[in-house]
């Protein structure tokens, strides 16, 4: 069995990987770290999951937990790892982080961005950014996986086909992305209130929202260019979800079965990217509660522009499930294994 050691673990993040380990095969959580709620009984805090797990929450020391576990998962704020991030650590156990702390190959583009001075720079290179689909090979030899962000995850993938074989022009990408509260955090926070935000829309980090920098990274990776795009995120009143939808002029005019033809060429094969049939696009609630990424794209022929959406759940693909999918990859374990939920309905 492997180890697991969760730091963050009364997050929303956090408690979504108690709950998917819950039901791991091939793991145990040892460590169910918490800042916060130290010494507490974790069933005390997410009732859930009372008479299926008996521990008390720990504190967050890694070099203790590095000790005890073979993966250690940090779902915390940005810079807490990066702040106790050393080789003791990483010769004892494999880490998958959570935050955006080793997401960023470049540290000044994550200062500027986050606000935060690294603290552990000499880390970036070693990690491996963690989509599955796209740095598999990668991940399967990393002792230290950055894992991708929600809004980032979404976004990219539904993008990369497009971006990587060339058909779009990068200069016109444009994301509107929508979200659910879970994915501000638990904090107590007044824009998060329930009065705050149910009926309600509004968008926010207008033009430098901190996920921006890591889909331009990873999209200019893929067609070996500098990306410059638009993201605007916006909060919706609902628990879970992402939509993102992206807009593009294409260089030439394609036909349905050429786009899709290159969609298949990259995703046809992927346990947990759903390609859907013509015309049907997109919603976040096929997709609640599981690890699955929903894709379709619309070429509207007037404009010249393709639109491509993708939904997934900002708690389990957008973070606890891609994390185990990358410590299943990193253990040598088929990919799908603890993340076999259907999508919850209704």
């Amino acid at each position: 069995m492997i180890k697991a050691g969760i730091i963050g673990s009364t997050g929303y993040a956090g408690a979504e990987l108690a709950g998917l380990l819950l039901g791991h095969p091939e793991a145990e959580v040892v460590w169910y770290g918490s800042r916060s709620y130290t010494g507490q009984e974790y069933t005390s805090i997410y009732r859930n999951m009372f008479r299926m797990l008996d521990a008390k929450c720990l504190d967050d020391n890694l070099e203790e937990l590095a000790d005890e576990a073979d993966v250690i998962f940090t779902a915390t704020p940005q810079g807490f790892c990066a702040s106790v991030m050393s080789d003791r650590i990483l010769e004892k156990a494999r880490v998958v982080d959570l935050s955006a702390d080793f997401r960023i190959k470049d540290v000044k583009i994550y200062e500027k961005w986050y606000g935060l001075e690294h603290k552990s720079p000499q880390y970036i290179e070693k990690a491996v950014y963690g989509l599955c689909e796209i740095n598999r090979e990668e991940i399967k030899r990393t002792r230290l996986v950055a894992n991708p962000g929600c809004y980032t995850t979404c976004s990219i993938l539904t993008l990369y086909p497009l971006v990587k074989e060339g058909v779009v022009e990068l200069s016109s990408i444009i994301i509107d992305a929508k979200s659910g509260t879970s994915g501000a955090g638990r904090g107590a926070k007044v824009p998060n209130l329930f009065c705050e935000v149910n009926e309600n829309i509004k968008a926010y980090g207008i033009g430098n929202h901190r996920h921006t920098p890591e889909i331009e990274e990873q999209l200019g990776l893929a067609c070996g260019e500098n990306v410059i795009l638009n993201f605007t995120p916006h909060l919706i009143p609902m628990n879970r979800g992402i939509l993102a939808t992206a807009y593009a002029f294409l260089k030439r005019p394609f036909s349905y079965e050429e786009i899709k033809g290159i969609y298949e060429k990259y995703y046809g094969e992927e346990l947990f990217i759903r390609l859907l049939p013509e015309g049907v696009y997109p919603e976040t609630r096929w997709t609640e509660g599981s690890n699955f990424v929903d894709i379709n794209f619309k070429i509207d022929e007037r404009t010249g522009r393709i639109i491509a959406i993708g939904a997934l759940d900002n708690l389990v693909k957008g973070a606890a499930g891609q994390a185990i999918q990358n410590m299943n990859l990193m253990f040598g374990l088929p990919e799908v294994l603890g993340l076999e939920r259907v999508p919850l309905f209704p």
